[in-house]
């Protein structure tokens, strides 16, 4: 038998056969959940109501029955160690008691009205207090803060230019869709029903090429470097050492600004990776997590700026700015930011979920050695991630080029039919309060498992 040896040290025969397996074995066992995909096809496109739901390596789609901690259930009453956590959403566990009793409070008190209220005001002062910068705005997810924080920018700069790190993503936000094909800026060719040249506004670099961001700002039109400190949608890439010192050096000398997406990063800590590395920002985005579950993101201006963009807004005609939708900053959403920022995010209850992550780290590595996989592992505060390399790329590229769909699917359908879930677009791992080291072992047992079925030695 001719045996094909891919760069992940897998054969790939081997990742066809047990694919294959494993979606037997998932139908076989979620046969309610596939009663509910049917039932949901003919009024849902692509049998669900997110299509993104579809990207999970299931034939298809896992239904849940409830969600509690660090653990969900699914309609065929599978307990799942959850390293998913709604692709951190539920960083801080599904439904944590302080934000669910406040949301019950609240709810008997009133929804949505488009007003402030006093939570509004404490959440300002958390957050100024977490993440150093005194002004703040309300948005419903991150895309929304990414895509208004644009705005408030090219209005306060008086630049149109963007720039992006080649492989980033900051949400449904048109304007960073740009990759390096050959390294030429291309718009990427999976955004659908954009009609405009992103190319003309949108600038890309590698990540830690110092000298490709000294040279795509020296033009001097720029308005701002939107990046998230630790890459992580492309698979994680680290800075290397000194980068971000250097990087804010050149981004300020050539009159641009530094906006920083904390929307994963913020399992560095209670202030993200911004206030746990010292780094220096103009502005930061905070999403997902911030409402332990609900619907919310946040975006912080240094005083600076600030004034600045007021300046914009008081200037430009009376009516719609673009910024901002009705439901922002509405009852739900204000009070579960603040029972997360005052209950949750602390060192307290980062210290444990970091302490989790590296035992989750060490172990990963451990079975990969066993096993001779030529694979990494990086970890940044509570997640964690296993890389088809020796070494952790460095930029979006390397990532790119390690990646196999192939593969990540068959190893994350073998980790769901053994009851442990984790991100399904690449490999990344997430800790919160209730993850135990029960559950980094069934994590760790499965993906042993695994491994020794795809790399056990047989007879050809």
């Amino acid at each position: 038998m001719n045996h094909t040896i891919q760069h992940t040290g897998i054969e790939r025969e081997r990742v066809q056969a047990l694919l294959a397996r494993e979606r037997a074995e998932y139908a076989q066992r979620n046969p309610k959940s596939q009663v509910m995909s049917t039932r949901a096809a003919p009024q849902l496109m692509f049998g669900v109501p997110l299509h993104w739901m579809n990207d999970w390596s299931t034939p298809f789609a896992l239904h849940v029955a409830q969600a509690q901690g660090a653990q969900l259930t699914d309609v065929d009453g599978h307990t799942l160690a959850d390293f998913c956590l709604g692709d951190t959403g539920a960083m801080f566990g599904h439904s944590p008691a302080v934000v669910a009793e406040a949301l019950a409070t609240q709810a008997r008190h009133g929804l949505t009205t488009m007003l402030p209220n006093e939570d509004a005001s404490v959440v300002g002062e958390l957050l100024a207090q977490h993440f150093g910068l005194p002004k703040w705005q309300f948005a419903m997810t991150a895309s929304d803060a990414n895509r208004f924080l644009l705005r408030w920018v090219r209005a306060a700069t008086g630049r149109r230019t963007l720039l992006v790190f080649n492989g980033c993503y900051h949400g449904t936000v048109d304007d960073v869709f740009v990759d390096l094909v050959d390294g030429q800026p291309t718009q990427r060719a999976s955004l659908l029903g954009q009609v405009h040249d992103l190319t003309a506004t949108t600038r890309v670099v590698e990540f830690n090429d110092l000298a490709a961001l000294e040279a795509a700002l020296a033009l001097g039109d720029v308005a701002c470097v939107l990046a998230e400190p630790v890459m992580t949608n492309i698979g994680m890439v680290l800075p290397e050492p000194g980068y971000w010192a250097q990087a804010q050096d050149i981004i300020r000398r050539h009159g641009s600004l530094l906006v920083l997406d904390e929307t994963h990063t913020l399992s560095s800590g209670p202030g993200g990776y911004t206030r746990a590395h010292g780094l220096q920002s103009d502005a930061v985005v905070v999403g997902k997590a911030l409402g332990g579950g609900m619907p919310c993101a946040a975006y912080g201006f240094s005083a600076a700026l600030a004034e600045r963009a007021e300046a914009a807004k008081r200037a430009a005609p009376s009516g719609h700015s673009g910024i901002g939708t009705t439901l922002t900053a509405n009852s739900l959403a204000t009070v579960a930011m603040r029972a997360t920022l005052t209950h949750l995010m602390t060192p307290q209850v980062f210290a444990p979920m970091h302490a989790l992550a590296e035992q989750l780290a060490a172990g990963l590595r451990t079975i990969i050695a066993r096993h001779s996989l030529p694979w990494c592992v990086t970890q940044v505060g509570a997640r964690a991630e296993f890389q088809f390399c020796p070494q952790p790329p460095r930029n979006g590229s390397q990532a790119e080029a390690v990646m196999d769909a192939e593969l990540e699917h068959a190893l994350h359908l073998a980790l769901l039919n053994r009851c442990v879930l984790i991100t399904p677009f690449h490999n990344m791992m997430l800790v919160c309060p209730d993850t135990t080291q029960m559950h980094v072992q069934r994590l760790l047992t499965a993906f042993d498992a695994v491994l020794t079925a795809l790399t056990a030695t047989t007879d050809s």
